[in-house]
């Protein structure tokens, strides 16, 4: 899921990303944020190919290209993340579509609410997803404690007559699953967000082609600090009311983060059309082969110690390898075979993460994000193996 900052857990001398060389065998770990840092090494071995260069006298106007509706979106983003998707092959972005450009996804979803919703209506629109839901999306919606719209909770026991906004998000945040729409009545609208749809998380089975779709810099490639997401939006008139929306909280998105976003998307696709006999390991078949590595690692941990589990995921083709893949999802949902507060349990071994309930589901249940630096990982399984079952006195989840 793409909105939202990952809320900071409490925890005494949580390290860090940066601070690396610090860990040692008593450092608190965070793992209940998002932050895409594994990928640094791969943008280090680049060097110079993403560099962008500003003088002091460029990017100066407020606009872009005021003929446009997205009139504070930069040309050279926006042929960026056409072509990317072209290549990739996991989303139609033609030229009849509309791109928004966004300060992350948190201000696109905040911006599709405001465009979804209407004045016009005698009650707030309800908003719903469905369990596990990413567990910014009840906060979200509720932030500006706006009468357009409300948040309703569960996809699944959603009930009520009338308009409903229903975001499907696929892969899945908090469990890599494959999502489409659930409620499926009249009046119903979809925002689909598709983060972690993309080769290292999943195998990309056909163009995504819905009314709406999410996506974000930080999940694609791993630059959570540009601040860049966009939208693919069929109507025009929803692309307008979401323009305003970002034009009236923050009179449009940096330039600068959107050229250097530009240039990185760029030089990821040329990598990926280069099929000379010198050709290098490209970002993508980088990440998937990392994520996959990470994944047969957690795994192996989790069968020998006999106290969690993890979802299972079937073999797909993949359009963009050529062969069929696994799904290697950006985070583990790990349960807790024996019932107990997972979350507490791995807190007890200096490891923090993210109990099910901020998803709608149980404390059996917690995500563990699967994208920090190797060390914290390696860290992690290392911590994770030692646990080899719970004592008795260790309160049992009643819900």
């Amino acid at each position: 899921m793409v909105v939202g900052f990952e809320k900071s857990v409490s925890a005494t001398k949580s390290v860090p990303s940066s601070a690396k060389k610090t860990l040692s065998s008593d450092s608190v770990i965070n793992f209940a944020r998002g932050d895409p840092t594994m990928y640094e090494s791969y943008w280090k071995r680049l060097g110079e190919r993403c560099t962008v260069v500003i003088s002091g006298n460029d990017l100066m106007s407020y606009f872009s290209d005021a003929e446009k509706v997205c009139w504070f979106l930069m040309p050279e983003l926006d042929h960026a993340i056409r072509r990317l998707h072209r290549v990739v092959g996991n989303a139609i972005a033609d030229d009849d579509r509309f791109i928004v450009v966004g300060n992350g996804s948190t201000q696109l979803f905040q911006a599709l609410l405001y465009a979804l919703s209407s004045p016009n209506e005698p009650e707030p629109i309800s908003v719903v997803a469905a369990v596990p839901f990413y567990s910014s999306y009840p906060e979200e919606t509720e932030f500006l404690c706006s009468g357009l719209y409300k948040w309703a909770g569960d996809a699944y026991s959603f009930d009520k007559d009338g308009p409903y906004i229903e975001v499907v998000t696929s892969p899945n945040n908090p469990d890599g699953a494959i999502r489409e729409a659930v409620v499926n009545r009249e009046g119903g609208k979809l925002i689909h967000d598709l983060a972690y749809y993309w080769p290292q998380y999943t195998p990309i089975t056909s163009r995504a082609d819905y009314d709406v779709m999410l996506f974000t810099l930080s999940k694609a490639t791993g630059h959570a600090g540009s601040r860049i997401g966009w939208a693919i939006v069929k109507d025009k008139e929803i692309t307008t009311k979401m323009v305003k929306f970002i034009e009236l909280s923050s009179i449009g998105v940096s330039k600068e983060s959107q050229l250097r976003a530009a240039k990185i998307l760029g030089v990821i696709s040329d990598d990926c059309q280069n099929s000379g006999p010198n050709r290098e390991e490209n970002f993508f078949e980088y990440g998937q082969r990392l994520m996959s590595e990470r994944w047969e690692k957690l795994r192996e941990v989790v069968k020998r110690n006999g106290v969690f589990s993890l979802p299972k995921y079937p073999q797909d083709y993949c359009n963009f390898i050529g062969k069929y893949t696994d799904s290697n999802p950006a985070f583990a949902w790990l349960k807790s075979k024996d019932g107990v507060n997972c979350d507490n349990l791995l807190r007890e071994h200096k490891l923090v993460t993210r109990c099910g309930t901020n998803f709608g589901v149980g404390s059996k249940y917690t995500r563990i994000s699967m994208l920090s630096p190797d060390e914290e990982f390696n860290l992690f399984l290392e911590r994770l193996s030692a646990i080899q079952g719970p004592p008795m006195e260790r309160l049992i989840v009643k819900g």
